[in-house]
């Protein structure tokens, strides 16, 4: 039951995380302007909303993350700069973009996906399937 409290305790505030990821987005156009692909990504994955069961708050974070890492042009670069701690969910969201069936969306998930198994490993898959409670 400590799963459903904490599900309870992040859907209490639903407005309250649509203003965060509001927040980020405005955040995130600034980072691109300033062709700052990878920050714009860290911020992207900041925060996220995994404990929700909303859809609205999951497609409009989505959303966010998905404008960051389709501005990611340097992959190997990208990995220079990002934290291991970002591996686990970034390998959620590649897999929430590869189903989306979009090419492009697929075609940069895939590129990604590579790198971040080759500097991960495969654990980081393991834990993002294995993972039914923090979804994206």
């Amino acid at each position: 039951m400590a799963s459903s409290a904490a599900y309870l305790d992040a859907d209490e505030n639903l407005e309250a995380i649509i203003s965060h990821i509001e927040q980020k987005s405005r955040k995130i156009e600034t980072l691109l302007k300033q062709s700052k692909p990878v920050e714009a990504l860290k911020t992207a994955l900041e925060g996220s909303p995994l404990k929700t069961r909303d859809e609205r708050c999951k497609s409009a974070n989505w959303i966010v993350v998905h404008r960051a890492m389709m501005a990611i042009r340097d992959v190997d670069g990208m990995f220079n700069s990002l934290d291991p701690e970002y591996y686990d969910i970034l390998m959620k969201y590649l897999y929430r973009g590869l189903s989306t069936g979009d090419r492009p969306t697929c075609d940069q998930c895939l590129k990604i996906h590579e790198k971040l198994t080759e500097k991960a490993g495969l654990g980081c898959i393991l834990r993002s399937l294995a993972d039914t409670v923090n979804t994206v």
